[in-house]
C-alpha cells in the first residue's frame, strides 16, 4: 500500500475465551447463592458432619432402649447316682426352659431394673420326685437406685448431654461455613461484574483509538497528515489491545473462580457457558454504623457460639467428676414370685390328713415287712392284730394345688403364696478417690483455658469487625472520589476532543485524556466493587450473612 493511501483498520479483537462458547447464563446474586447452597461439596461436607453428629446422639440414647432377650434351652442329663438317696442307680432327668426378659437404664435417676420371666418343663427317672413331668415359674424383678454417685448425672447421661452440644457446634460449624460460601460467592460474583465492565470499558477506549487511526488514515490519503501520524496511532492502539486482553483474562479467572463454587460436577456442561451477571453494585451513601456492627458480630459470630457451647461440655464435665468423688450408695431390691406344678406321682390328700404310719410293701419295705411279720405271728396265737398308729405323713404326699399343667403353675405363681422379697443397700467409700479427684481438677483447668480462648476470640472479632466497617467506609468515601475524578475526565476529554478538531491540540494529548478516562472509569469500577465487597465482607464479620441473603438454616434435629 502506498504510504499515502488509506489503509484499511485492523478487525476487532475477539472477546471469546477459551474453553466458553456462545452460549450465556444469565445469573444473578442470589441465583449464585442458591446455587452454591445446593451444589457447593464444601457445604456438603458440613451437611453431613451434622446429620452424623445426629446419628452420634441416637446412638448414645439407645442406651436407655428397653432390651427384650429370651433364652429357649434343652437340658438332658443322665447320671449315676453314688447314694440310696439319689432316686436310683441312674437318674435322667430332661428340662425344656423359656426365659424371656426386659432390663432397662432408666434416663432419669441413674436406676435400671430387670425382669425375667422363667419357665420350664421337666420330666425325671428320680423315684423321689413327688411330681413328674412338672412345671416351674418364676417371675422376679430386680432394681437398682443409686442415692449418691450416679444419681444426678452418670457416664451414659454426660455423653449424651455432651453430643447434643457437639450437635450444636456442628451446626454452627455448618452456619460458619454456609458464611464463608456464600462470602466467597458474593466476592466473586462482584469480581465477575467488575471485570466484565471494566472489559467493556477497556473495549471502549480502544474503539477511539479505532476512531482516531480512520482519521489519520483519511487525513493521510488527503495529504494533510504525514505518514509517521499512522505509527503513533498504531501504537497506542496496540498499548490498547494489550490492556484489552488483560481484561479478558481477567474475566476468565473470575468466572472460573465463581463456577466452582456453583458447579458441583468438574464435568458439567454448564462450564462452558459464559455467565451474565444481572446484578449491578449497589452503593450507599450513609456510613456504617460500628456499635451496631460489634453488637451483631458479639450475638451472631459462630466461633462465639462454639466457645459458648464447649464451656457447657467443660460444666457437664465438672459436674459429671465432681458426682463422682462421692461414695457410692445404691438401693437393690429383687421381688420374686414362684409357682409349680405337675402330674403327681404319690398319693394325693387333702392338707391336715391323716394315714398309718407303716404303709408299703413288705416285699420291698423292712417296716412293712417287720409290721406283716408281727401281725402274722398274732394271728397265729389268737392275739389281738397290732394296727400301726396313725399320722401325718409328708413322704409322697402332694398338695392338691400343686396338681395341674401349665395352667395350674400360673395361677399358683400369681397366687402369691410362694414369693421372695430382698432388699438391700450395696455401699462403696473410697479412700482415695485419686482419678475422680484429678479429673475434676483437671476439668476446671480447661475452664480457665475456655475463658482465656473466648476472650482472644472476642478481641479476634473486634479486629475483623473494625477492620471491615473501615473497608466499607474506605470504599464508600474512594466511591465518591473516583465519581468526582471521572467526571473531570470526561470534561477533559470533552474539551480536548473540542481542541483536536480545530487543529490546537495534539494526538498525543488527546490519547492521554481518552487514557486518563478510560483509568477514572475502571477506578470508579474498582472502588464500587470494592464497597459491594467490604459489604458482603461485613456481613461475614457481623455473621448476618445469612438473614441479608434471605437463607434460613434448619436447626439440626434433637431425639
Amino acid at each position: 500500500i502506498p504510504p499515502f493511501q488509506a489503509r484499511p483498520l485492523p478487525p476487532v479483537p475477539s472477546l471469546s475465551r477459551l474453553g466458553v462458547g456462545s452460549e450465556s447464563v444469565p445469573l444473578s446474586l442470589n441465583d449464585a447463592i442458591k446455587r452454591a447452597l445446593e451444589n457447593n461439596n464444601d457445604i456438603e461436607v458440613a451437611r453431613d458432619d451434622v446429620r452424623i453428629a445426629e446419628t452420634q446422639l441416637r446412638a448414645l440414647e439407645g442406651i436407655f432402649d428397653p432390651i427384650f432377650g429370651v433364652t429357649p434351652q434343652y437340658d438332658k442329663r443322665i447320671s449315676p447316682q453314688q447314694s440310696s438317696l439319689g432316686g436310683g442307680s441312674v437318674t435322667s432327668t430332661t428340662t425344656y426352659s423359656l426365659n424371656p426378659s426386659v432390663q432397662k437404664q432408666f434416663g432419669r435417676g441413674g436406676g435400671n431394673y430387670f425382669l425375667q420371666f422363667s419357665n420350664s418343663h421337666t420330666n425325671t427317672s428320680n423315684s423321689f420326685s413327688l411330681l413328674n413331668p412338672f412345671y416351674s415359674s418364676n417371675l422376679s424383678l430386680t432394681f437398682t437406685q443409686p442415692l449418691l454417685r450416679d444419681r444426678s448425672i452418670d457416664n451414659n447421661r454426660r455423653q449424651i448431654r455432651i453430643q447434643r452440644k457437639r450437635l450444636d457446634q456442628t451446626d454452627a460449624d455448618f452456619r460458619q461455613r454456609t458464611i464463608d460460601v456464600i462470602n466467597r460467592v458474593q466476592q466473586a460474583y462482584w469480581e465477575l461484574v467488575f471485570s466484565l465492565r471494566d472489559q467493556q470499558n477497556q473495549l471502549a477506549n480502544l474503539n477511539l483509538s479505532r476512531e482516531s487511526l480512520r482519521n489519520i488514515e483519511a487525513q493521510i490519503a488527503a495529504g494533510a497528515k504525514a505518514p509517521l501520524e499512522r505509527a503513533e496511532v498504531q501504537t497506542e492502539l496496540a498499548n490498547r489491545e494489550t490492556a484489552l486482553y488483560s481484561a479478558i483474562q481477567a474475566v476468565a479467572i473470575a468466572e472460573n473462580n465463581l463456577k466452582v463454587l456453583i458447579f458441583k460436577n468438574p464435568n458439567s456442561p454448564e462450564w462452558s457457558a459464559q455467565l451474565t451477571p444481572t446484578d449491578t453494585p449497589k452503593f450507599d451513601t450513609a456510613p456504617v454504623n460500628l456499635d451496631d456492627a460489634l453488637k451483631a458480630a458479639r450475638d451472631n459470630r459462630p466461633e462465639l457460639r462454639r466457645l459458648r457451647l464447649q464451656n457447657d461440655i467443660n460444666d457437664i464435665d465438672i459436674q459429671f467428676f465432681k458426682n463422682q468423688t462421692k461414695p457410692r450408695i445404691d438401693l437393690t431390691g429383687t421381688i420374686a414370685l414362684t409357682g409349680l406344678a405337675g402330674t403327681s406321682l404319690g398319693t394325693v390328700v387333702p392338707p391336715g390328713s391323716t394315714e398309718p404310719l407303716i404303709v408299703g410293701n413288705p416285699l420291698t419295705d423292712p417296716s412293712a415287712f417287720l409290721l406283716n411279720e408281727i401281725q402274722s405271728i398274732q394271728r397265729a396265737q389268737g392275739l389281738p392284730v397290732a394296727v400301726p398308729p396313725l399320722a401325718v405323713v409328708e413322704s409322697n404326699v402332694v398338695n392338691p394345688k400343686l396338681i395341674g399343667g401349665y395352667g395350674q403353675t400360673l395361677q399358683n405363681l400369681f397366687g402369691g403364696e410362694t414369693r421372695n422379697v430382698t432388699v438391700g443397700v450395696a455401699i462403696q467409700f473410697p479412700f482415695k478417690n485419686k482419678t475422680a479427684e484429678a479429673n475434676l481438677a483437671g476439668a476446671r483447668i480447661q475452664k480457665e483455658q475456655l475463658q482465656a480462648s473466648t476472650r482472644s476470640q472476642q478481641q479476634l472479632i473486634e479486629v475483623d469487625v473494625r477492620n471491615s466497617a473501615q473497608a466499607v467506609e474506605s470504599a464508600r468515601q474512594r466511591v465518591l472520589s473516583a465519581r468526582e475524578a471521572r467526571t473531570n475526565a470526561e470534561m477533559q476529554l470533552e474539551g480536548e476532543q473540542r481542541l483536536y478538531q480545530v487543529g490546537r491540540s495534539t494526538t498525543f494529548l488527546l490519547f492521554q485524556r481518552e487514557n486518563a478516562l478510560a483509568n477514572a472509569r475502571a477506578s470508579e469500577l474498582r472502588a464500587e466493587t470494592d464497597y459491594n465487597k467490604a459489604l458482603a465482607d461485613l456481613q461475614r464479620a457481623t455473621s448476618t450473612t445469612l438473614r441479608a441473603n434471605n437463607v434460613v438454616v434448619d436447626n439440626p434435629v434433637q431425639p
